[in-house]
């Protein structure tokens, strides 16, 4: 049967040429090849990620904060995360460590407005200086349950006194205290773990500070690290500080840290959707009062 192409085309309300060209067997594409604005940065990303570079990048997102803070960069974190993806050697440097799978069967749960903060060590971060000094340093952790608030410290020690001087501090600047501190066995606060078939025993300074303060101390079972689950996934959120290897001095560091601290508790969590700063002023008012100066 002869086409009439003419009359196809204007049915169609395209060229005479257009059929033409589809008759011929022409397969338009699918995608088109169009160069994304990130390849502008692909030799600072190559040079970030390089066996040269002292830096390291644990997650794609402190890769993009780090891109986005200091270089310029401006896309979102979902297309960043793509561009890697599709790059392999990009993708190569994230997927060559495997990751330790989750443990199953913890739900999140939540806790009414100021019953419950929950406390933590990121312990052990070897960083190294801007003067190529090698230290290990450590950042205390409280989170308040409800509103995800959170507070950092950043210390070479890990000491009682430091311990008491960080939650004396914090709960100086909240202006309230919650009612139950939930931690795990460390031994600036207990002096035997609490097992399944044992409660533990709190140390007998701390305990002390604790009635002082008015809390509570909830440890966790032994090798149940999920019961304090929502100070745990802030800990991924300071490998950012890697991503700084070389590149501040330990007081540098230390205001990063804070910084750091101010700018994920203006940021929407993931978990609640809402933000820390905010909902914390709502939960402000179900904390307990600060202990009088005596």
């Amino acid at each position: 049967m002869k086409i009439n192409k003419s009359q196809l085309a204007r049915e169609l309300d395209v060229d005479r040429r257009t059929i033409d060209h589809y008759l011929d067997g022409f397969i338009p594409k699918r995608t088109r090849n169009k160069p994304s604005k990130i390849d502008e940065h692909y030799q600072i990303i190559a040079a970030l990620l390089s066996e040269d570079s002292t830096q390291k990048f644990y997650y794609r997102r402190v890769l993009w904060q780090y891109l986005k803070d200091n270089h310029e960069l401006d896309c979102s974190a979902s297309a960043f995360r793509a561009y890697i993806a599709r790059t392999p050697e990009f993708k190569a440097y994230f997927e060559e460590d495997k990751r330790i799978v989750s443990p199953k069967g913890a739900a999140r749960f939540e806790t009414p407005p100021g019953k419950q903060a929950q406390l933590d060590w990121k312990e052990s971060i070897s960083y190294e200086t801007k003067d190529g000094e090698q230290v290990e340093v450590n950042v205390a952790v409280l989170i308040l349950a409800q509103s995800r608030l959170r507070t950092f410290h950043l210390s070479i020690s890990k000491s009682q006194s430091v311990l008491l001087s960080f939650l004396t501090e914090t709960f100086e600047a909240l202006g309230d205290v919650p009612a139950e501190l939930v931690t795990d066995n460390m031994k600036t606060v207990m002096d035997e773990a609490r097992t399944e078939h044992f409660p533990g025993k709190v140390n007998t300074k701390f305990a002390q500070f604790a009635k002082d303060f008015g809390f509570i101390v909830r440890p966790c079972i032994t090798g149940r690290p999920r019961t304090k689950g929502k100070v745990e996934t802030t800990m991924k959120i300071l490998d950012e500080i890697h991503a700084y290897q070389g590149l501040l001095t330990l007081e540098e560091l230390h205001q990063f840290v804070q910084d750091l601290c101010n700018r994920i508790n203006r940021e929407i969590h993931q978990g609640t959707g809402k933000i820390p700063i905010f909902e914390f002023k709502k939960e402000r008012n179900h904390l307990l009062q600060l202990p009088t100066k005596k």
